[in-house]
C-alpha cells in the first residue's frame, strides 16, 4: 500500500493510477519511429473526497489495483467499505481544485486523457545501491597518470581548514542512488488502447517494471 500527495492545490488536476509494463517502439502517423512507455491503467476508484470545510484543504483520494481482501488490514477494510469499493491495492491523494466534482465509489476511468496531451509521470527511480561520486554526481575523479596514487575516483577535498572548518551540510559525496521519487514532465500521450487500459506515453518515465505510476497533466505545459 502506497500513499502520495499531489502539491498543487490550486488547479484543477486530472490524475491516472497505473503500472509501468516496460518500453516499446511504434511508428506515427508521418512513418517516424517512436519509443514509448507502455503504462497499464485498471479503473480508478475515488474512495474520498478531502474538502476545505472538513480537511483544510482539496483533494481526492484514488485507489487501484487488484489485492486479495486478505491481505487488507481492518482499518482499511472499513475505509474501503465506507467508500462503497472492494479493497485496493494502492491509494494515493490528489490535490486538486475540483475535488468537489468527485464522489466517493466514483470511477475514473481512461477517457480522463486523450492522445496528444502532456502529461507529468511520477514514479520511484530504480534503486542501484550505494555508489561513489562517479557515477552518482557525475565528478571528473582524480588523474589517471602522471604518478597518481590511487585517488582515480576519490571526491578530492570536501571541507575547508581553518576557515570554516567544517563539512557544509549538503555536500555532494557518496551514498544510496535512486530510490528516489521523480517526476518526468512534459510527455505526450501517444496512444491509448481503451480496450486493453494500456497508455503509451513517448519516452521514459520512472520505474522498473511492475512499478507504481501517477499520470497527471502537466503542471507548466509544453
Amino acid at each position: 500500500m502506497t500513499t502520495s500527495t499531489q502539491q498543487e492545490a490550486g488547479k484543477a488536476v486530472k490524475a491516472l493510477v497505473g503500472s509501468k509494463l516496460g518500453m516499446t517502439q511504434v511508428w506515427d502517423d508521418e512513418a517516424r519511429l517512436v519509443p514509448v512507455t507502455v503504462i497499464k491503467v485498471d479503473t480508478n476508484v475515488v474512495t474520498q473526497v478531502r474538502t476545505l470545510d472538513v480537511d483544510g484543504y482539496q483533494a481526492i483520494q484514488v485507489a487501484a489495483g487488484e489485492i486479495d481482501p486478505r491481505k487488507v488490514t481492518q482499518p482499511l477494510k472499513g475505509h474501503f467499505a465506507k467508500a462503497g469499493v472492494t479493497p485496493r491495492r494502492t491509494v494515493l491523494e490528489i490535490r486538486t481544485s475540483s475535488a468537489d466534482e468527485y464522489n466517493a465509489g466514483q470511477e475514473i476511468g481512461l477517457d480522463t486523457f486523450a492522445p496528444g496531451d502532456v502529461v507529468d509521470v511520477t514514479g520511484t527511480s530504480r534503486g542501484k545501491g550505494f555508489a561513489g561520486v562517479m557515477k552518482r554526481h557525475g565528478f571528473a575523479g582524480g588523474p589517471a597518470s602522471h604518478g597518481a596514487h590511487k585517488i582515480h575516483r576519490k571526491p578530492g577535498s570536501i571541507g575547508g581548514c581553518a576557515t570554516p572548518g567544517r563539512v557544509f551540510r549538503g555536500m555532494r559525496m557518496a551514498g544510496r542512488t535512486g530510490n528516489q521519487r521523480t517526476t518526468i514532465q512534459n510527455l505526450t500521450i501517444h496512444a491509448i488502447d481503451a480496450e486493453n487500459g494500456y497508455v503509451l506515453v513517448a519516452g521514459a518515465v520512472p520505474g522498473a517494471k511492475g512499478a507504481t505510476v501517477v499520470i497527471r497533466n502537466a503542471a507548466k505545459g509544453a
